[in-house]
């Protein structure tokens, strides 16, 4: 990725937002500078950005993404994905708004479409704390709190919420459909990641996975009236708390419209995540806030046919999980055991969220 220099950022900002505008200063996240110039930043390393307009102080960030697999390899497949968030984000319930969308050109300078060699987006700075810090707090032997089940009661009444808006176009939907197994961010691009061996993981059961997904997007393809606005990315680190129950969510993916099960799975995997590295099984806080959060969902959304498509997104998440590229510290038994739901849930007729152990054994 180009350097960040300090020149180019302001002429960018009076560019966009009035020759008055004044960079204050800016820097990766919790390392804000206004003196040096910052190099190699991009998917991961996102810029807070703080500026004074108008005689208001402002905070952005900006966001880039790196060449690197899992459908990123092309400066389109990049652009593609910075020119969707921006068309995108501000739809969202809650969801951060994104300001602007740009790109660098060769010499580094911000904004000139014409001369572009890599794109960003510009999105408002909100305050929050990761969900994922609730669920570190539990693993480190925290008690479950009140607060903890209302805040998986407001997330799955969240999903509810946006999931009742519908979106009738079957092609669409065995778009999404279809991407989930060839996508490069999803099921094919993370087999692909895996190493051709990888102690048990090898390539007859990465092949027998992605082979079983299939078969249920022949299963589920006809489901169009499914179709919905959808996050498409909803995990505990894209998700911003504030006090009590109040958030902000971040980073939707792929498009405004897909399978409720992307994102219902999506969450509430890494209860089972947690609770495996705690428990072994789910068990504790965290089997009380998976069943929390599928109980509020099927009862304030009444879709129970959710359970009838969610095992091949399940499949993803817990290739996602299970990944040693995605995290490499995890133990060969957890990893066992991850797969073992995997197919397991693969393999039954319909998810029943009161059966995750049983998923999880031989």
């Amino acid at each position: 990725m180009p350097t960040l220099k300090k020149r180019h950022l302001e002429q960018y900002l009076r560019q966009r937002f009035g020759r008055g505008t004044e960079l204050l200063s800016y820097g990766r996240i919790g390392q804000e500078s206004s003196e040096s110039d910052l190099k190699g930043f991009g998917y991961g390393k996102p810029i807070r950005v703080t500026y004074r307009m108008g005689g208001q102080v402002r905070s952005v960030v900006l966001s880039t993404m790196s060449p690197g697999p899992f459908g990123h390899e092309h400066p389109a497949d990049r652009a593609q994905a910075m020119l969707m968030d921006y068309d995108t984000y501000g739809k969202l319930p809650r969801h951060v708004k994104a300001v602007d969308v740009g790109a660098f050109a060769g010499d580094g300078s911000l904004f000139s479409v014409a001369d572009a060699r890599e794109f960003f987006v510009l999105i408002e700075w909100v305050k929050g704390q990761s969900y994922h810090v609730d669920f570190e707090r539990l693993l480190a032997g925290g008690r479950l709190r009140t607060l903890d089940r209302q805040r998986a009661g407001a997330l799955a009444r969240y999903l509810v919420s946006i999931h009742r808006v519908k979106q009738r176009d079957p092609a669409l939907y065995r778009r999404r459909m279809r991407e989930l197994i060839g996508h490069g961010e999803c099921i094919m691009g993370l087999t692909d990641s895996y190493p051709d061996r990888y102690r048990f993981i090898d390539e007859t059961l990465l092949r027998s996975i992605e082979e079983a997904c299939n078969r249920w997007r022949w299963r589920l393809r006809s489901r169009a009236s499914r179709l919905a606005q959808v996050h498409g990315d909803f995990h505990p680190w894209n998700i911003l708390f504030r006090a009590g129950t109040d958030f902000s969510v971040l980073d939707r993916s792929r498009g405004e419209w897909g399978e409720p099960a992307d994102d219902v799975t999506s969450l509430s995997i890494n209860y089972l995540f947690f609770s495996l590295q705690r428990s072994g099984r789910l068990a504790g806080p965290f089997e009380v806030l998976f069943r929390h959060f599928w109980d509020r969902y099927l009862e304030a959304s009444g879709d129970h046919h959710i359970l009838e498509t969610t095992a091949p997104f399940f499949a993803f998440r817990g290739l996602v999980i299970a990944s040693p590229l995605w995290y490499p510290n995890l133990t060969i038994s957890m990893r066992r055991t991850i797969f073992r739901f995997v197919q397991n849930v693969l393999a039954a007729e319909r998810f029943d969220p009161a059966m995750v152990n049983r998923y999880c054994l031989e």
